[in-house]
């Protein structure tokens, strides 16, 4: 009897040199957070963000390689190559963010207080977290848009900017709360609405690309993502001058940092972050605006 269900599964999504990264991933995340939750341990904010990180990772990794293992990725209504290329890249951004911040937060080289296996397990789990990182960077190398290649938009430098300036405004938004102290003038609160509406947009640009839904919009997607990226320049050039001023400038802040000013709740610190992480944003419209006319929008695949 011929067999049937040989043609309903993919060898190549676990074979291939991007199914054999995600396996790595899986290997990879499963271990940190075992060693984490077994005996590693972790607390408060920080730690809890990192275990969120790793075990969010792996169960959407899990749920990928399921899926283009099995083709039940053909029944899904989203475009499949875009939403596993912005996965890679924001999987890539959280990971090595989660791989600095539990090593600076919980590895010691001492045994005192924690005690030398509390120790060595919480090193073994900053190596597998950096490992983890490779991973998933290994992934977008594998993915991204090469010359000439039609592929998905989430896959060429522009689609996989939209993640890291999202990421990167996630930040500032976590600062901002930090007692940033932005309320106090209307200049600062302009350039919160900047964050904001770039924020909000390129969410929305990542989400139509993902949904696969740009072929039925009533208006030219591609061209208004180019306008949009041209704007989004212009605005944070205002917030790149406004904010540095009315944070640091003597006639309206403080050029240095205030010596009684409490360490982990500083307002000057938050605004600190802020300045640089916008700039950061900055560059980051500004070589998407470079990449994103030489590009051609694929929303199907």
């Amino acid at each position: 009897m011929e067999s049937t269900g040989g043609p309903y599964l993919n060898t190549a999504a676990v074979t291939a040199p991007v199914g054999i990264a995600r396996l790595l991933q899986m290997a990879f995340g499963c271990a940190t957070f075992s060693l984490v939750a077994h005996r590693g341990g972790f607390s408060a904010a920080y730690g809890t963000f990192c275990m969120f990180v790793w075990t969010f990772c792996f169960a959407v990794t899990t749920f990928i390689v399921t899926c283009e293992f099995t083709h039940l990725h053909s029944c899904l209504s989203i475009s499949w190559g875009n939403f596993t290329a912005a996965f890679a890249m924001l999987a890539t951004l959280m990971s090595v963010t989660a791989a600095v911040i539990y090593p600076l937060y919980f590895v010691q080289l001492g045994c005192y207080p924690i005690g030398c296996e509390v120790r060595d397990f919480r090193i073994a789990a900053s190596v597998f977290a950096g490992l983890l990182f490779v991973a998933y960077a290994a992934e977008v190398f594998l993915t991204r848009a090469k010359p000439g290649q039609v592929t998905s938009y989430m896959a060429t430098i522009s689609g996989l900017l939209k993640i890291v300036q999202a990421f990167v405004a996630c930040i500032i938004f976590g600062a901002l709360v930090n007692d940033s102290d932005y309320g106090k003038y209307v200049a600062t609160q302009w350039c919160v609405a900047v964050y904001s509406f770039c924020f909000v947009v390129t969410v929305v640009v990542v989400a139509i690309s993902v949904t696969g839904k740009t072929a039925l919009l009533w208006f030219p997607f591609e061209r208004s993502v180019v306008v949009y990226t041209l704007g989004a320049v212009l605005l944070y050039v205002s917030a790149a001058v406004i904010w540095p001023v009315f944070c640091f400038d003597s006639k309206y802040g403080s050029p240095r940092r205030p010596d009684l000013c409490a360490k982990g709740r500083c307002p000057w610190d938050s605004q600190l972050v802020i300045a640089i992480f916008t700039y950061v944003n900055l560059l980051l419209y500004v070589v998407d605006l470079a990449y994103s006319q030489r590009i051609r929008f694929v929303s199907h695949l």
